[in-house]
This record gives C-alpha cells, structure tokens and sequence, in this order.
C-alpha cells in the first residue's frame, strides 16, 4: 500500500570514525570508507585521529 512507512528500527553500535583535527572543522568519516591508513581531511588537509561513534548499523 502507498504511504506506509517502514517502522524497523536500525540499532546504533560503537563504530570506529576518523575526526577531523582542526578546531574549525568538524568532519568525520567511518573508518571502512577510508582507504589510508593515516587519512587527511578531505575538507581543509588536516590530519584526522581515530574516535568512536554510536552511529547506525549498516
């Protein structure tokens, strides 16, 4: 039927995410989406450091 919303709930997990260093940027990144080791920031060429995130499960 038209119009039904899926109502399935995607649970939040601990996910590793590279952050951006820089006090003025505010970008991060799933580290799996990451193809460096060390990654930059792909906005102002910062350098990132590993975090934790509860983002959605994917």
């Amino acid at each position: 039927m038209f119009g039904k919303r899926n109502d399935e709930v995607v649970p939040n997990v601990e996910t590793p995410v590279w952050s951006c260093t820089s006090d003025t940027c505010n970008v991060w990144m799933r580290q799996n989406f990451s193809f460096d080791a060390e990654p930059r920031c792909p906005i102002c060429q910062s350098p990132m450091t590993q975090d934790v995130r509860e983002l959605p499960e994917i």
